[in-house]
């Protein structure tokens, strides 16, 4: 644990000497959210789109995974990625530490960067647009904890398969705006042709917003929802360990 410990505070310290990809994952969720906000936000509850809950009460959880996602996708890969490219994971496993520590830390990094980011935009929401707060406050943070932690690992998993950073940043920005655009952050799902409809309930942001909008809402874990999550995280953590144990 203390090994843990230490590289995690490493990897943040050398997470913050990359401001553009700060910027990207703190802000750019809530750029967005705060457009949507102001486009649909005056709008009143709706059966036909929204799940007939109110826009800013609809996006503002969806956004809060979308963070999480954001920064799945967008930091661990790379980093681990990179990690690999550069032989650095062989020079760690020759000073005994062992692969799955530098997962762990990089991990546990990007479950803090998310709890921020997500804090950030959620008052800014709360402040900006009268968002309301999540009604059942211990069953949202244990969904959002499970959000970020499975995408963590996806993450993870990510950077173990793939050859290069430059190959994950690329990954990572194209799953960035599928998972905006299809998962619930952007257009209702509603309004989605149904090609894109069947295509987006097979994207693991979809689930992760609907879980974390029905423990806001307060009406519990949405159980589907979180299997779908829950089975990405134990698919995610076998493929990483798997792949970097052959490293």
């Amino acid at each position: 644990m203390r090994t843990v410990a230490e590289l995690t505070w490493l990897e943040l310290k050398l997470l913050m000497r990359e401001p553009l990809t700060v910027v990207f994952v703190l802000l750019l969720p809530m750029v967005i959210l705060y457009v949507l906000n102001g486009v649909f936000g005056s709008s009143p509850a709706d059966p036909s789109v929204w799940e007939g809950i109110g826009a800013i009460d609809f996006y503002t959880p969806s956004y809060v995974a979308l963070v999480a996602a954001t920064v799945g996708v967008l930091t661990v890969p790379v980093h681990l990625a990179g990690y690999r490219e550069h032989g650095i994971i062989r020079r760690l496993r020759a000073s005994a530490i062992p692969p799955t520590v530098l997962v762990a830390a990089h991990s546990v990094v990007a479950v803090v960067i998310s709890a921020v980011s997500s804090a950030v935009l959620i008052m800014a929401s709360v402040l900006g647009y009268e968002a309301r707060l999540p009604s059942d406050w211990p069953a949202t943070v244990g969904a959002f904890v499970l959000v970020a932690v499975a995408f963590a690992a996806l993450g993870s998993a990510l950077g173990a398969l793939l050859p290069t950073a430059r190959a994950a940043q690329g990954l990572g920005v194209l799953l960035f705006f599928v998972f905006m655009l299809l998962g619930g952050a952007g257009p209702p799902m509603e309004v989605l042709p149904d090609a894109m409809a069947d295509i987006a309930e097979f994207l693991p942001i979809t689930h992760a917003a609907r879980l974390l909008r029905s423990a806001w809402l307060g009406e519990g874990w949405e159980g589907t929802a979180a299997l779908v999550v829950a089975g990405m995280l134990v698919v995610a953590v076998v493929v990483a360990l798997w792949r970097f144990a052959e490293d």
